[in-house]
């Protein structure tokens, strides 16, 4: 199928870009659309780590202030570990760094999950998740770059915990969701690889 930009303006350039684009594309009938009129937000492609001890059965999350959380209460959401990718960055360089500054442990090692859009329906962002091993004795108990305005509570629980909080809504962030979804089919496989 066919699509095309016929106009395409940044308006705005920080931590996010926002780009307003005039787009017209084939429809399923064989059609094209009229003109349309679209924003698009932009922001580097993301990696996500989910951290897990097999040895103790237990995962590791981070909790911290976030902006599109705010319609809660309490806008400190629990997630897995996760960063934005650097200039010249493999998305497993992204891994082991991100769980280095945010848990304080780095991965002996990673398995890549798979890869998905965030929001695709107005934001640009691709994640690339994995699961990694790690010793829970290794964590520290806050995380994050301070420079970077990072203020991170690590926490471990037992994997069975984890999944329940998918079910109870404490655990509110897609990419976590994901990757628990995903641990859960694959628990029994993982277990298996890395205690032998």
């Amino acid at each position: 199928m066919q699509w095309k930009v016929h106009k395409n303006k940044k308006v705005y350039d920080g931590h996010f870009s926002v780009g307003l684009y005039e787009i017209t594309h084939e429809k399923f009938s064989g059609d094209t659309t009229p003109k349309l009129h679209r924003e698009l937000v932009g922001r580097n492609d993301a990696v996500a780590l989910l951290p897990y001890d097999p040895v103790t059965d237990e995962l590791v999350f981070v909790e911290q202030f976030r902006m599109g959380a705010l319609r809660e209460e309490q806008p400190w959401i629990k997630e897995i570990v996760a960063g934005l990718i650097d200039e010249n960055e493999s998305i497993e360089e992204v891994a082991y760094r991100e769980a280095e500054e945010e848990i304080g442990c780095v991965p002996s090692e990673i398995i890549k999950i798979g890869g998905f859009y965030t929001s695709p329906g107005g934001l640009s962002e691709w994640v690339d998740l994995f699961i990694g091993k790690i010793s829970i004795g290794e964590l520290d108990n806050n995380g994050g770059i301070e420079a970077e305005g990072e203020d991170i509570r690590v926490f471990k629980t037992s994997a069975s915990e984890a999944l329940n909080m998918i079910e109870s809504g404490e655990i509110k962030s897609a990419i976590a969701i994901i990757a628990l979804q995903w641990f859960a089919i694959h628990k029994e496989k993982i277990q298996k690889q890395w205690l032998d």
